[in-house]
Order: C-alpha cells, then sequence, then structure tokens
C-alpha cells in the first residue's frame, strides 16, 4: 500500500509525535510525508527530519491531499491543534477545500499521544484503516462526520462577516499572515464593507496592521471569503534551532546575491533560493523571515517602522543582520524604494558585498531611520 501523509504544522514535530507515527505507519505500508506550512518546515529542519518530511513544496493541506490522492492508496492527515475541537475544526475547513474528499481513503490523525487525541476517517472508503490506525496509537476513533463546516461567511451585499471559530482570549489575529487584531473573546467576527475591515467584533483592533493590510493609501481591498485567517502564535514550542553548514561551493562565491521578502514570510523558503543575503520588508516578516533564515545561515536586512508585535516562538537572527527602524508608516514606502532603484525593479540581485548593499539601502532611507540594530 502507497500511504501519502499531510503534516500540517509545527507541534507536531516539535512534540516529536510526527517522527513516531511516520515510523509506525511503515507497518501498513510504503510511507510518502510532506509538510504543509511555513513554520512547520523550520520545526523539520530543527528535528533532523527533512530527509523523512518533503519541504521543498509550498502547498496549502487541501494541495497536498488532493495531489496524493493521484498517486496514494491512502492519505493520512497529521495535525496538533491547540484542542482536539481546533483541530477538527481546522481538517473541517481543510476538506471543504476539497473538490471529492470521497476518491480515496482518507484519514486525520489529531493530537497524537495525548489522551484526548483523536483519529477521524474522512470518508466511508477509510473506516476499516481508520480503525487499525485508532488501535495502533491507542486514540479513540470518531464516525465519519455527516457535514462538512466550511468557513462560516455572512454575505449581506456589500457587507461581509467571516466568523472565526477557535479562538483564545489574548491571541493574535492574523488576516493573510498581517496582525491586525488581539481577541478579547473566543467569538470574532470580522466585518468588511466593500473590501475594507470596519470592525473586528470581540477583538482589539490593530490600526496599522489594517493600513498594512489595504496597502495604506493605494486602498486594495480583500475578499473575506477566500483569504487567510489565522489565530494564535506561530510556534509555541521550546526548540533547538538546527543551521544548515556552508559548502565549499558558497564559500567561493564572489558575489553577493540578494533577495527581497516583501510581507511574504510564509515563502520564505522559495524566494530565498541559492541567495546569500535577504532584504525583507515589514515588522511581521522581518520577524519571521529572520528567525527562519537563521537556520539556513543567511543574514537579513530588516526594513520595518518599529510596529513588531512579536510572536511566542524565540526569535533567532543570524550574525551580519542588521534591522531598519523607520519612522512609522514607512516600511512599505522605502522597501518599494529598495526594490525600484537598488533592485532595478526585480526580486534577486547582484552586489559586489554585504557592506555595499547596506550602505547603499542607509543612504536610500537616511532621513527615515530612527534607529538601527545590528546582530
Amino acid at each position: 500500500m502507497e500511504i501519502g501523509i499531510v503534516v500540517h504544522g509545527p507541534d507536531v514535530v516539535d512534540s516529536g509525535m510526527a517522527a513516531k507515527v511516520i515510523d509506525r505507519i511503515k507497518d501498513l505500508g510504503n510511507v510518502s510525508a510532506i509538510m504543509a506550512g511555513t513554520i512547520g518546515k523550520t520545526a523539520v529542519l530543527d528535528a533532523h527530519l527533512e530527509n523523512t518530511i518533503d519541504i521543498s513544496k509550498s502547498l496549502k493541506p487541501s494541495k497536498c491531499i488532493e495531489e496524493f490522492f493521484l498517486t496514494k492508496d491512502l492519505i493520512i492527515l497529521l495535525n496538533h491543534g491547540k484542542t482536539t475541537e481546533n483541530g477538527l475544526l481546522f481538517a473541517n475547513i481543510v476538506v471543504s477545500r476539497i473538490k471529492d474528499r470521497n476518491v480515496k481513503p482518507f484519514v486525520q490523525i489529531e493530537r497524537p499521544g495525548l489522551s484526548d487525541g483523536r483519529v477521524v476517517p474522512w470518508n466511508f472508503k477509510s473506516t476499516g484503516e481508520a480503525e487499525k490506525i485508532s488501535k495502533m496509537f491507542k486514540l479513540e476513533l470518531e464516525d465519519v462526520p455527516e457535514l462538512v463546516t466550511p468557513i462560516s461567511i455572512e454575505n449581506h451585499g456589500h457587507c461581509i462577516i467571516r466568523n472565526v471559530y477557535g479562538v483564545h482570549v489574548g491571541e493574535k489575529i492574523m488576516v493573510n499572515g498581517i496582525i491586525v487584531g488581539f481577541a478579547e473573546s473566543e467569538k470574532i467576527r470580522i466585518i468588511t464593507e466593500n473590501g475594507f475591515i470596519r470592525k473586528i467584533e470581540g477583538a482589539r483592533i490593530k490600526e496599522h496592521g489594517l493600513e498594512k493590510l489595504h496597502g495604506y493609501n493605494n486602498r486594495i481591498p480583500i475578499d473575506l471569503r477566500t483569504c487567510w485567517v489565522k489565530s494564535g502564535s506561530l510556534r509555541s514550542s521550546k526548540f533547538s534551532v538546527r543551521r544548515k553548514e556552508i559548502t565549499p561551493e558558497t564559500a567561493e562565491k564572489t558575489k553577493l546575491k540578494a533577495v527581497i521578502i516583501d510581507h511574504k514570510a510564509e515563502s520564505t523558503f522559495e524566494l530565498i533560493d541559492d541567495a546569500d543575503i535577504a532584504v525583507t520588508i515589514g515588522d511581521d516578516t522581518t520577524d519571521i523571515a529572520a528567525d527562519i533564515l537563521y537556520r539556513l545561515r543567511i543574514p537579513v536586512i530588516g526594513i520595518t517602522d518599529g510596529d513588531i508585535d512579536g510572536f511566542s516562538h524565540m526569535k533567532h537572527i543570524y550574525p551580519g543582520s542588521v534591522v531598519i527602524c523607520l519612522e512609522p508608516g514607512n516600511d512599505d514606502i522605502v522597501g518599494k524604494k529598495i526594490r525600484e532603484d537598488i533592485f532595478d525593479g526585480k526580486t534577486i540581485a547582484e552586489f559586489d558585498s554585504i557592506n555595499v548593499l547596506m550602505n547603499n539601502i542607509f543612504k536610500l532611507s537616511k532621513k527615515l531611520i530612527v534607529y538601527r540594530t545590528y546582530y
């Protein structure tokens, strides 16, 4: 039997259960595992599991599952939600985005290793395999869900309301990777008018986050029906950072290859390619991307405006990095100028040295710099 395992998020890896589950599932057949989620990829590197769990692709869980439908006999979604209910809700959303969940046997393993863990057969083709897996890991077996719960949307014409479930008080509310509020209730309702967030019921709004989300003066609307909404932390567990070694090939480079990561921290692995340094635009982007790139021994030049909210996971920045704090509201403006004037409108460019690149950025933004922090 050919088995495809879609691993989601860092917690199931940090707990040590991802490795144990994958190893045990091999008793049922040949296993291929893939990670869905950027922060989960850093956990894979830290756990030295990159030869066990594929981190080369950047696909949403639903797309990973659909790809496995084409080649595998059994598909497993391996997850560790904040609670069992959160994990089941997450799976509901994933399954709601799959065109046909009945193509192949499809099982969810939720919070393995814990007393409240579950095994869920997501179609009737998978009940037999789900029973085997539940006995294998001593987890409670659920019935096949009768109804897949999609994202909860209320459409009132120009006004769209999205209900966000599974939120805990104090957690950050993120839309398309940007923090837009802080939960003050477990019931969150995001309300947009003509594509612009006007209110977040149950949360304290972060105005600067909304400005960034909507592109400041560019006034970019969003579609609440399809955008990415997340609550909580990106990574909560303590972990031991793993860094890649410098190879002779990279040591012999005579030119510095730089890449711009502009509010796309979730695509850091794909964007960085073989670059030697990254220019990160935005506070949250710098925070996340720098933490990821530390493992790859890649420094960053962070362009921020002093609005870093931080995350609960430990932050690392590779030596040789510098974070520039600008006057509020200017990181996107300066980021655009860096791309146009220093990178010639491109995402990737080569420079003689890191000092040449830094000095060019300092000159371009010097009137707006509040302070610089070197690492």
